[in-house]
């Protein structure tokens, strides 16, 4: 089977190109690294520089895709480049092919590459010292030092910085992908929490419905029997219009799971005597009036709720303000706590509590803000809830 190389990069295209043409332009105006009477020149035709340079130059059509090949071609062209009058492009396109290496080969070749052309820079510089005390001897050291070692540590700084960003980026991507996993977990458990608390209301008009419908079959008396239809009616009604509200919510909850009892905003003053006893400084103004939408009293209790605990957890010393106002459509809720100033320990938050409160504003058609504002006594956080009481009835 044929070996089929790799398509090089268009770049490494331009680079071999460009090398080849200097070096042909050099040797054109006749300028060489070495004099043709120099020791170490055996192959002294002119020409003869051009072998190792087209070597080198094709090289670097592979410093990406096979670079340890690409640097042992590159290598022995370049001592044959050392018995010639030589190329200075040979040498800068073979400096090119060691940082490469470093950069693009292996993670074994980027830890050992620079290791030995440091021991060959350090070789180069005392052996020569040794056989010819004189200080120009350590400008061998320098020459195969500029070469091979500052070619091969470029590299390997280059590669270093190379993996520490596409480190540094696939952690941002797992905590975006982490965070957001948070977010739909935080959503999915209150939705399945809301469904298993509301699971009562629904049962309590399908209950109330059943059994007026009982009566009016069993009892032979036109009033009794007008009466439970008016009764029938009235909760079938309240029950398909908290169904229209509730149908997005419902989720499998779990074989066994049993519902839980629906708080009802009537039960504020036991839950802020929960929080002044936690040591919390609370007034309630919860001059709502009437009766609401069960699915509105709801979740106006667990927003409260939940913004009592937020102060119990992070608030300063002051005052925590819980207000209900109704309007004719709509019942809009305001709860305020110091901001900044807390002396005590925090408790950690997950911020599943202000994304499951926003939850069930949205899913009854109102909004939900919360953040830092000025207030009369200071900075305060707070939370406001506006949400809609009336929807169409069903068909």
């Amino acid at each position: 089977m044929a070996l089929r190389l790799p398509r090089p990069h268009r770049f490494d295209g331009y680079v071999a190109l460009g090398g080849l043409s200097g070096g042909v332009l050099l040797w054109a105006l006749g300028l060489y690294t070495r004099r043709s009477d120099d020791g170490l020149v055996l192959w002294s035709p002119g020409w003869a520089t051009l072998v190792p340079l087209a070597v080198v130059a094709g090289c670097e059509l592979l410093r990406r895709s096979r670079p340890r090949t690409a640097l042992l071609v590159g290598t022995v062209a370049l001592a044959v480049d050392v018995v010639t009058r030589g190329s200075l492009v040979t040498i800068l396109l073979y400096t090119d092919l060691m940082y490469a290496a470093v950069l693009y080969g292996t993670p074994a070749a980027a830890r050992r590459i620079p290791w030995i052309t440091g021991l060959l820079t350090v070789a180069g510089a005392v052996v020569p010292l040794a056989v010819w005390p004189v200080p120009e001897a350590l400008l061998i050291g320098v020459v195969v030092g500029i070469v091979f070692f500052g070619p091969a540590s470029t590299g390997l700084i280059v590669r270093d910085h190379r993996d520490a960003a596409e480190a540094a980026r696939l952690r941002a991507e797992q905590t975006a992908l982490l965070a957001e996993m948070d977010r739909a977990q935080a959503v999915t458990a209150e939705r399945a929490r809301m469904a298993r608390e509301l699971h009562d209301m629904v049962a309590n008009h399908l209950s109330a419905i059943a059994i007026h419908s009982t009566a009016a079959l069993s009892l032979d008396d036109p009033a009794t029997s007008r009466q439970a239809l008016g009764v029938i009616r009235e909760n079938s009604v309240a029950g398909l219009a908290e169904m229209r509200r509730l149908i997005g919510l419902l989720r499998d909850a779990g074989a066994g799971s049993e519902p839980s009892a629906a708080p009802t905003l009537d039960g504020l003053g036991a839950l802020v005597g929960t929080a002044r006893a936690n040591g919390l400084d609370v007034h309630l103004d919860a001059g709502h009036g009437g009766s609401l939408p069960t699915p509105v009293e709801l979740a106006a209790y667990r927003i409260v709720q939940e913004s009592l605990t937020n102060a119990l957890k992070h608030a300063g010393p002051g005052r925590v303000r819980v207000v209900l106002h109704r309007a004719d459509d709509s019942l809009t809720l305001t709860v305020t706590s110091p901001y900044g100033g807390h002396d005590g320990p925090r408790a950690p938050g997950s911020g599943a509590g202000l994304v499951g409160m926003r939850e069930r504003a949205t899913l009854l058609g109102g909004t939900l803000e919360a953040g830092p504002r000025d207030g009369p006594d200071g900075a305060v956080w707070a939370v406001r809830a506006h949400l809609p009481l009336t929807e169409g009835e069903p068909e």
